[in-house]
């Protein structure tokens, strides 16, 4: 396949990811809460992946051990609350604020890595930690200054970073000795479990929505999590981690973009300013750390 239709097929996977916040804002005015349309997400995308995981790969799912069901699951529970954590911001601040400080979590992977794993943090990471850090406390201020909420709103966009970190992290793991597809379906899978746990926990409903709302939610699991995150790991096959690891700086950047238009959202100079820092930040971090960046990010 030619450069070209591979960077093609790379930017119809960003756009596809570029929705997942649109996607939900449509969900949520529709009534649904934010906790149940994190737990439909993972719920609708392991209906499909984990029969066919099950089928195609069931010699690989038996032969794993107790320590990788073990990562696996724990895995699931920060990918879990990285879905809950996020959602839960778009119902509070801006697409722009939630998109770009999400971001960062490629970021918390290099901090995480540095305090737990003992890595050493290079000097343009820390440069690229330090310019992202500047970023996301320009967006908090403006935040803070605005609304209340949207500062919690940020708040939760940020603890959701932190969560796909650690889902990353322990991720670094698995992924080394076993098939995407039988790691995505079980991770989803424990992530799946985490959620309903939380919405059963929270009182919150499962059912008795729209037929737009449930519209709505399939559209997510299909559009942004199957197609977008399936394609960006079909790229990491054919570009390299650095390459598709900036390109994925360009979702964040459509995400505002089509909350604008589709939305009527108003993106804030303090945002454009901010965001500008944040994905600066990341890009710089990115290149410098290719493991850090060979994984996509969950939204």
């Amino acid at each position: 396949m030619s450069r070209q239709r591979l960077i093609l097929s790379l930017g119809i996977g960003i756009l596809a990811m570029s929705s997942a916040s649109i996607l939900i804002r449509m969900a949520q005015a529709e009534g649904v809460p934010s906790l149940s349309i994190a737990a439909w997400r993972l719920a609708l995308a392991s209906l499909v992946l984990l029969p066919y995981a099950a089928v195609t790969r069931r010699d690989e799912v038996r032969s794993l051990t107790r320590r990788e069901w073990l990562l696996v699951a724990l895995s699931g529970v920060f990918l879990g609350l990285h879905f809950a954590t996020w959602i839960g911001s778009l119902s509070m601040t801006s697409v722009a604020s939630s998109v770009v400080l999400v971001s960062m979590g490629p970021l918390f992977v290099a901090l995480g890595s540095r305090l737990f794993l003992g890595e050493r943090l290079s000097a343009p990471m820390a440069v690229g930690i330090a310019v992202a850090a500047g970023g996301s406390a320009l967006i908090g201020w403006a935040d803070r200054s605005a609304d209340q909420d949207k500062l919690v709103g940020d708040l939760l966009a940020l603890t959701g970073a932190v969560m796909v970190a650690g889902y990353l992290m322990i991720g670094r793991r698995v992924r080394a000795r076993r098939s995407l597809v039988v790691y995505i379906a079980l991770v989803y899978g424990a992530a799946m479990l985490t959620l309903l746990l939380i919405v059963w926990a929270a009182g919150m409903p499962m059912g008795g929505f729209t037929p737009q709302a449930y519209g709505w939610m399939l559209a997510l699991a299909l559009i942004p999590q199957l197609i977008g995150h399936s394609t960006l790991n079909w790229a990491l096959r054919h570009l390299s981690a650095a390459f598709v690891a900036a390109a994925t700086l360009a979702e964040p950047i459509a995400s505002s973009i089509l909350a604008y238009l589709l939305l009527r959202e108003r993106i804030t100079l303090s945002v454009v300013l901010g965001g500008v820092l944040i994905l600066v930040g990341v890009y710089v971090a990115s290149r410098s750390e290719r493991t850090v960046g060979a994984q996509p990010a969950a939204v």
